[in-house]
């Protein structure tokens, strides 16, 4: 009698072992085998972090092996399952590998194809095509689009993290709950008492230094040691949190009529302004999308404020990238001047720091939420919906989504909610961040995305012109690396354009992100369809990346850059001055957040820029979705270039005052899930 030796691995996530009935299927070409009794209750198998093996009797040999059917039944009380993969020892001696990294829940049966990833196109055998067809059925009544807020890309029909389908929930919801985590490292910081006197203003910048004692590094401290000097200010263009709205000027705007004589005693080369600006020397940073964003207004005993300003910033002989010029609103006129370096001392620093504020409402909720968390959410449903786990870009894609929907959903619960955390210290909170993120959905483009793209938009693509522009350099390096990568994985499964165009699955799941991720915008540019193989690999590149590198280099610094409140105030409790002569030491003080939003703040950088435990960063791939020989090379050829990356950042940083790392493989977790 014919036999089939299986063996079962279960995961090593908490409470994966399970002491409910287990059984199995195997689905061949020619026949089915009996349905299998494995395990039983209290046998000790399926344990958690087991590998167990079993024999299954056949009458007849099946055929080729093509599904395993798994059923879990409960014994007492249901038991989740995590099955890591499943490997089929045949009669002839072959192994055949199924991968599974997922829950089995409640009493539904999962079935699994084997390894080898396929297009739907090349299924020819009628029990694997029908399987295909069934998964994406199922997906898709799984997860839903629904619109959370009007105008936000769209997201997962999910109001609680509990509601989630089981295999993309966290492991331990507890360990992302932000309420708790931050709560955590406020304690962890010894700003508790602060909370005490939450709209108690600072008696001076000093005073600021008592929430900083607990936990400095290299970067937070030079920063408070030198954050109101002018080239600290223009130097977070480059590197800081928010890296992504400089832009070099061909021209100067209408709204922003600074002249020459304005600005002449800052010009080191005997050109004028005009001369300047011909020769590549002048930038500007313009937070328009600000614009008549509603302040917080939740506190009725402390009045917030924003701004839309603009800042021209200049490249000198030295090739630092200083200011020179903040307009602090987008309309110029007499209540509206423009300030200056030989402006008063205080006037110019609260010039600056207005500007470093709108800088943190923009990276908050534009760069870092809209850009990264919402648009990895968008890719990651459409791939549930439409791409089945046999699909090779569902495997190139899939450890770039974990927990990524997850972290979202619970950002919705308890951070960006009404009534969230988000409305206790930020300055767009209370709505505000809505009408911003409605505001910049509005002009996202999918083009803005492909990282080269971006920094070329900007006229910020030469080395030669702003060498000490890292975000860029290093940026380019792990985009290049992560699109070779995605290049070799493409061309093993797609031989040619006509196999692109030819795959129903992957031109629904682009089809899906434009039409309802998208919600079909006119201005987006997201394609509805792919017709190359280049098309594609850009396209599963920017899903990658955006992921990956971009969404580490503007997430993880946010303590470094920010923890130093004056540098990058939450919110501010006066309004912009709207003439000069008037600041002062007291009035700054009075402008920055008091000393419960200061907490709160700090608490929130913190907890931001903390890893997960057990990280899983760029090229790691520990879970084995692909089977096949030359994908797994890939992979190791990634890896490689991924590693002599990091190098090249770790040789480049020694020495440095300011080191930039961000981009740095190293650390650069895989998916979204912070």
């Amino acid at each position: 009698m014919p036999s089939y030796t299986v063996t079962i691995a279960t995961g090593s996530q908490w409470f994966a072992g399970t002491d409910d009935y287990i059984y199995i299927t195997l689905v061949g070409t020619e026949r089915c085998s009996e349905r299998t009794l494995l395990d039983k209750p209290l046998y000790n198998d399926f344990e958690r972090g087991a590998v167990d093996s079993y024999l299954v009797r056949v009458d007849e040999n099946l055929g080729e092996l093509v599904l395993v059917k798994l059923e879990k039944r409960k014994y007492w009380v249901q038991d989740d399952w995590y099955c890591s993969y499943i490997s089929v020892k045949t009669p002839s001696g072959d192994n055949v590998d199924f991968p599974c990294y997922r829950w089995l829940v409640d009493d539904k049966e999962v079935v699994l194809r084997d390894g080898r990833a396929h297009l739907p196109q090349d299924d020819t055998i009628s029990q694997v095509k029908q399987h295909r067809k069934n998964e994406l059925e199922m997906r898709q009544k799984t997860y839903r689009w629904t619109e959370w807020q009007p105008g936000f890309p769209m997201s997962i029909d999910a109001g609680r993290h509990q509601e989630l389908p089981r295999d993309i929930q966290f492991d331990s919801e507890k360990g992302v709950d932000f309420v708790l985590n931050y709560s955590k490292a406020i304690e962890n910081l010894f700003v508790n008492h602060f909370m005490h006197m939450f709209q108690t203003s600072w008696s001076d910048f000093a005073d600021f230094e008592k929430i900083f004692l607990r936990i400095k590094n290299t970067i937070s401290e030079y920063v408070m040691q030198h954050w109101k000097e002018d080239f600290m200010f223009g130097y977070q263009f480059l590197n800081g949190c928010n890296p992504v709205v400089i832009q070099k000027l061909t021209k100067l705007p209408d709204k922003f009529p600074v002249t020459n004589e304005m600005v002449a005693v800052s010009l080191e080369r005997h050109l004028t302004l005009e001369e300047e600006v011909k020769a590549g020397n002048i930038y500007m940073v313009d937070y328009e999308v600000l614009d008549g964003i509603r302040p917080n207004c939740t506190d009725p005993c402390t009045l917030q404020y924003l701004a839309a300003p603009i800042c021209l910033l200049y490249k000198n002989t030295r090739n630092k990238i200083l200011p020179i010029a903040i307009q602090l609103a987008q309309t110029p006129g007499k209540d509206n001047p423009i300030f200056l370096p030989t402006d008063s001392q205080y006037d110019w620093l609260l010039a600056k720091i207005w500007v470093r504020s709108a800088d943190f409402q923009h990276h908050q909720t534009v760069t870092h939420l809209l850009r990264t968390h919402l648009i990895s959410e968008m890719f990651a449903i459409a791939m549930f919906r439409h791409l089945p786990a046999v699909h090779p870009v569902f495997k190139l894609l899939i450890p770039h989504v974990r927990f990524t929907i997850a972290i979202n959903t619970k950002a919705r619960e308890q951070l960006i909610c009404e009534c969230g955390i988000f409305d206790k210290a930020n300055a767009t909170g209370g709505g505000g961040h809505m009408q911003l993120v409605r505001k910049a959905t509005e002009a996202l483009t999918f083009r803005s995305l492909c990282f080269p793209d971006m920094i070329k938009s900007r006229r910020m693509d030469s080395k030669q012109e702003v060498p000490t522009y890292f975000y860029r350099d290093d940026g380019y390096k792990v985009w290049e690396a992560t699109k070779s990568f995605v290049s070799d994985v493409v061309a093993i499964y797609y031989t040619s354009n006509e196999k692109v165009q030819g795959d129903e699955e992957i031109q629904a799941f682009v089809k899906d992100v434009r039409t309802f991720g998208m919600q079909d915008s006119d201005t987006c540019d997201f394609p509805k369809a792919l017709k190359s193989r280049e098309e594609l690999i850009e396209y599963l590149t920017v899903i990658v990346f955006t992921a990956s590198a971009q969404h580490a280099a503007v997430n993880f610094g946010q303590y470094d850059w920010c923890s130093w409140i004056p540098n990058a105030p939450s919110t501010m409790r006066k309004p912009p001055p709207k003439q000069k002569g008037l600041a002062d030491v007291n009035l700054i003080i009075d402008s920055l957040p008091d000393r419960g939003r200061s907490s709160w703040h700090l608490g929130a950088v913190w907890a931001l820029s903390q890893y997960q435990e057990n990280e899983l960063y760029l090229g790691m791939y520990p879970d084995e979705y692909f089977i096949e020989k030359p994908v797994k090379a890939a992979m190791e050829k990634f890896r490689k270039s991924l590693e002599e990356i990091s190098s090249a950042i770790k040789t480049r940083n020694q020495g440095k005052k300011l080191p930039y790392y961000n981009m740095s493989p190293d650390k650069i977790p895989n998916s979204v899930a912070v």
